[in-house]
């Protein structure tokens, strides 16, 4: 159930915490980004069963999981499964379990330190520093928005037959889509998100019953390989698949939409709602792990099985379904789960530039408003590609938009480790030493394996 702000009895500790300052940050914290939506949701009072406030935080995680199925990664799954089969499943559960990682630190710092990871940002560095950040923020949304501007328009080409260019344009009009959504309250576009989960679920599951993966190699595919360090261009496909799961924008996103639900102010009570919003986001993660996994050997399963392992556009993934399936229904379910998260990854995005805009900035303009001008510069590339390189070239965009997030993911996960290590910011809230050992070792080898992916770049090898 929705409430206003001003109708919940706790919402004044809220607020006055807001105001008043915190040792460990350069300034007090100030009025908190998405606050039309800022603690505007009931949760079970004390006393109540687990279960029921379990209920009540369950939400956010999976509007951030739908960040780790957009349509760019289904280009990075497609294009690993049918070029190395299994091979890359290692991949996609390794980026599962850093997401789960990375994202509770997300929860602990939106809830502990009462900021998202922008606002942290701007708390915490010097404008030299933050500002920089702030950019590649907005290049990680600007790329993420331009797998769904592609994604939703191939969905909308396969359904109905819209031109590519056309329906280009036509995803800048699904603005509208969230405006609705957010007259009803923030519980409508959470329903929205999963219903549409619960559709693509759907849809895959029984692609995969049609293709009768060997679940032999399935299980097999989910051991490392040494060929993915030295298979430059699995290297490669492994960080289109890494960028594809750990976004950047989805750290910004969580740690803002966390704050949506009511909690109190004593460690007790910020304790459990910090358990409550981990266990909601690792449910919904887990989640988009079984449709990462499953697009991926659907691929591998159908395309490479085939000999088809140069399958990168979505449009021919589509085209192939039924002759190796034996089924005009499959390429169907395909376009629809295309479509469905598309749409959900529209408000995603849109929900976190306002995160990033408001949190680093302190400028704050009409959603919708902001939507356009982000769906605009996606627009222009998408654009361009289809008219000039046509069909063809889309397919590489995509993946080449989740190497470029690949390559924004220091930026955002670096910030968030060492806010959610300090004692002298996050208090009583602190994350546990393993917690941020393992965070740390996360970002290592995030930036290990991009550097080696530039190196081979510059190097030629």
């Amino acid at each position: 159930m929705d409430a206003r702000p001003s109708d919940l009895s706790l919402e004044p500790s809220r607020t006055e915490g807001a105001s008043s300052g915190q040792p460990g940050w350069r300034g007090a914290r100030e009025e908190p980004s998405l606050s039309d939506v800022f603690a505007s949701v009931r949760t079970a009072p004390a006393g109540r069963s687990f279960w029921r406030k379990l209920l009540a935080f369950l939400g956010p995680g999976y509007l951030v999981a739908v960040g780790y199925m957009d349509p760019g990664n289904w280009a990075t799954s497609l294009a690993g499964g049918s070029k190395f089969g299994y091979a890359l499943l290692t991949v996609a559960l390794l980026s599962n379990v850093m997401a789960i990682v990375l994202q509770s630190l997300c929860t602990r710092l939106g809830v502990g330190a009462g900021r998202d990871l922008a606002q942290a940002c701007r708390d915490s560095f010097p404008r030299w520093v933050s500002f920089p950040l702030w950019l590649s923020a907005e290049v990680a949304i600007t790329a993420t928005d331009l797998a769904e501007v592609i994604g939703t328009a191939i969905g909308l080409n396969l359904l109905f037959h819209i031109p590519l260019e056309i329906g280009v344009i036509i995803t800048a009009l699904d603005v509208f889509l969230i405006l609705a959504l957010q007259a009803f309250g923030f519980r409508w576009i959470e329903a929205f998100v999963v219903s549409m989960l619960g559709v693509i679920a759907i849809c895959f599951a029984m692609q995969i019953a049609l293709a009768d993966p060997d679940w032999g190699a399935v299980i097999r595919g989910f051991a490392p390989s040494r060929d993915l360090l030295a298979n430059r261009e699995m290297l490669y496909l492994a960080l289109g698949i890494l960028g594809a799961t750990v976004m950047p924008h989805n750290l910004y996103l969580h740690s803002g939409l966390v704050q949506t639900r009511v909690f109190g102010e004593t460690p007790a009570e910020k304790r459990e709602a910090i358990t409550l919003a981990t266990i909601d986001s690792s449910i919904a993660l887990c989640f988009a792990f079984v449709i990462n996994a499953s697009i991926l050997i659907l691929a591998a399963a159908t395309f490479h099985r085939a000999g088809k392992t140069d399958i990168a556009e979505l449009a021919q993934a589509h085209s192939f379904l039924a002759p190796l399936l034996g089924s005009t229904l499959a390429p169907t379910l395909f376009a629809v789960a295309l479509l469905c998260c598309g749409l959900n990854s529209t408000i995603t995005a849109t929900l976190s530039g306002q995160i990033v805009m408001e949190g680093f900035l302190k400028f704050r303009i009409a959603p919708w408003l902001r939507r356009l001008v982000t769906r605009v510069i996606a627009i222009l590339p998408a654009v361009v590609v289809t008219i000039y390189a046509g069909e063809k070239a889309t397919g590489q965009l995509l993946i080449l938009s989740q190497v470029v997030l690949s390559l924004q993911l220091p930026f955002a996960v670096v910030p968030l480790v060492l806010f959610t290590a300090s004692r002298t910011k996050m208090g009583p809230y602190v994350a546990p030493r393993w917690l941020t050992l393992l965070a740390v070792s996360i970002a290592a080898a995030i930036i290990v394996l991009n550097a080696k992916l530039v190196f081979d770049f510059v190097s030629g090898s």
